[in-house]
């Protein structure tokens, strides 16, 4: 196990009914299996109204206000110790997309950061192979792992306005792909004509937890 998963997890309550677990150590692949395998053990719990697996968080929500929260943090607590992690077998997922053109707003930005090419971000993000974390934000928006160091950018400290559903972004050390026509402070790159929510479909979102996920340029608008 790595070292950081030793660490005490931090826990906090959100409202009376449901609290947050908060693995220790970074955002990245081995304290996601854990949370997943916590999420697996929660479920067996019959006191509990939802379990929402977030990035390498859980929120636990309780159908009644607990009569004592320090015995609910002390069940938690020692549930994560004993949660040993799992992988989900996911599928895999490919998207089509067009780097650069009129909805790459924020490449330029990012080539400056970096001392990278705009070829070679491009390059960078779509030879890279990436795992979903979570679902949350807005409908069917996958919280992606697995982004190269060289092209991490920071989120916006001013958000676009109207970014376009569809958007290839990048946001800190994820990527995804925008769900909704809205602001957003994350970086777009480049466009996937894609639906990644259909409210109507026997299954809504095209991504779940444990999915792999390529990008494939269509089309690149250098």
């Amino acid at each position: 196990m790595a070292p950081a998963l030793h660490r005490q997890p931090v826990i906090s309550t959100i409202g009376a009914r449901a609290f947050l677990l908060e693995a220790p150590g970074h955002f990245d692949l081995a304290p996601q299996r854990r949370i997943w395998a916590l999420a697996q053990a929660l479920r067996q719990w019959d006191d509990l109204s939802e379990i929402v697996p977030g990035m390498t968080n859980l929120l636990a929500i309780f159908k009644a206000t607990p009569a004592d929260p320090d015995a609910v943090t002390v069940r938690l607590r020692d549930a994560w110790g004993r949660a040993e992690s799992i992988d989900i077998k996911g599928k895999t997922v490919e998207i089509g997309v067009i780097y650069g053109g009129e909805h790459a707003i924020d490449l330029a930005a990012l080539c400056d950061r970096s001392g990278l090419t705009d070829s070679e971000v491009v390059r960078i993000h779509h030879e890279g192979t990436y795992t979903v974390f979570a679902l949350g934000s807005a409908p069917g928006f996958g919280y992606l792992h697995g982004l190269d160091p060289r092209i991490h950018m920071p989120r916006k400290t001013v958000p676009s306005l109207k970014m376009t559903k569809g958007c290839v972004t990048i946001g800190g050390m994820q990527t995804g792909v925008a769900t909704l026509t809205g602001p957003n402070g994350w970086n777009s790159i480049g466009f996937a004509d894609l639906q990644m929510f259909d409210p109507a479909a026997a299954v809504p979102a095209i991504m779940a937890p444990g999915d792999t996920v390529r990008f494939l340029p269509e089309r690149i608008e250098l």
